[in-house]
Formats: structure tokens, sequence, C-alpha cells
């Protein structure tokens, strides 16, 4: 088992060329374990954690609603933003400037196969990341990603999750806002879900901006407890 995981900040980058860049390395993976399957190669296969923030762009998983994005196409022109129909779970999301977004591409084989438990374990980190911050952040029955003031009115998300798999391999990830700009939400109804609120870590704290690089540094100590992994650049 290799448990290292290859960390990259990748900074500003375009969505389309990340999920490119996403799919080269869950290849590569998967063409290892097939040829150790096929040769009884013996070799260790790769994990990686990408973190990025994208320009604007809106994301449509594979079982979403092409409908929960409001704007046409000029619209989107307007706002510069840009739309893809992408091969994660989930529906329609949001990613721009001011927000955390992270891939890990694992092979699970390194760690446990289990799909469910790799699902919750991402939630985890965020939850115990905004409880530095002295925020309670939990799940929402029947809704991915974490929110705040879970079963009250005021229920409102400050992460979006979003994953694919296969022959344990990841890709795709978490979305999480920290300075970013709400008013992109208004041109979808996020997730599919009506009638619930986004927010942004800034904005919980009354803060104008949060330190990202602090918060990219718990993200990871929470990952690498989780895992039982170590970070490697």
């Amino acid at each position: 088992m290799n448990k290292q995981i290859a960390l990259q900040d990748l900074g500003s980058k375009d969505f389309k060329d990340t999920w490119d860049y996403q799919e080269e390395l869950f290849k590569g993976i998967l063409d290892t374990k097939i040829k150790n399957r096929r040769e009884a190669a013996g070799l260790k296969t790769k994990n990686y954690f990408l973190f990025v923030e994208h320009p604007h762009v809106y994301t449509l998983g594979k079982s979403g609603d092409v409908s929960n994005l409001l704007l046409d196409e000029q619209q989107l022109t307007e706002k510069g933003a840009t739309f893809y129909k992408i091969n994660r779970g989930g529906d329609i999301t949001y990613h721009g400037p001011g927000q955390i977004v992270g891939y890990p591409i694992l092979d699970l084989d390194n760690f446990f196969t289990d799909i469910h438990k790799y699902l919750r374990f991402p939630e985890e980190m965020i939850i115990l990341t905004l409880e530095e911050y002295g925020l309670k952040a939990e799940r929402s029955p029947g809704e991915t990603g974490v929110w705040l003031d879970v079963g009250t009115p005021f229920a409102r998300k400050i992460c979006a999750m979003g994953v694919r798999a296969s022959r344990w391999v990841t890709m795709h990830g978490f979305a999480l806002n920290v300075n970013a700009n709400l008013g992109y939400f208004d041109n979808i109804i996020p997730c599919g879900i009506r009638g619930k609120a986004v927010t942004s870590l800034h904005v919980e704290l009354g803060k104008k901006t949060v330190d990202e690089a602090e918060v990219k540094t718990k993200l990871l100590k929470h990952f690498a407890i989780l895992f039982e992994a170590e970070f490697v650049k």
C-alpha cells in the first residue's frame, strides 16, 4: 500500500484544463492497476491531491437537470462564466475565485475499499476544519455537502461535494466557499435544492477576507489524519 499523496497546488486554472489533467492522472492510476492485474507487475499506484481555484464556471453532474442553470449562453458570457456537463455525481454547482477546490485522486486500494466511508471522510475534513474557526458544520440528511444550521429555516451550504470512482480510483472532490462571491449562486438552483441558502467562511466570520493558505493547511492536516496518509511534494 502506498499512503503517500502527491500534493499539487495549481493556483488559478481553467476548469476544463484541470478536468483534463485530472483525467490524465486518473487514467495513469488505472493503467498501473490493469498492468498489475494482467502481469503481476507489483507496481505501486500513485495518489494525488490537487488544490485549485477556477475562474467563474458552472458544472452539471451526471444526474443533474440543466434547468437548474438559470442563465442562457449570452448571460453566461455577460457574467464572464462558462458551463460544462461533467462525469461526477451530483447536480449543478458553481466554482470561482475565493473558493478552495480540492480534487483527491486516490487509489482506495491504498487506504480502504469502501466508497461510502470515502465520501464521509472529505466531509469530516471540512467539518473539523470549520470547527477550528468556531463553526458547527454538519451533514444534512439526504443532501450532499457540508452545511450550517441544519434542520432550521437558516440552513445554508458552505461546501459542495461531487466525486467519481472507478475500480476504487477517485476523482473530482469538494469546493469550500472561503472568500466566495455568493452572488454567482443566484444564477443556479445549487445542487438542485430549492429554498436553501449558500454561505462562505468570510461571511460567517464577519471578515472581509479569510487567509486561504491557512485554511488549506488545516484541511490537509485533517485529511492526512483521517486517511492515515502523508503528503509529499
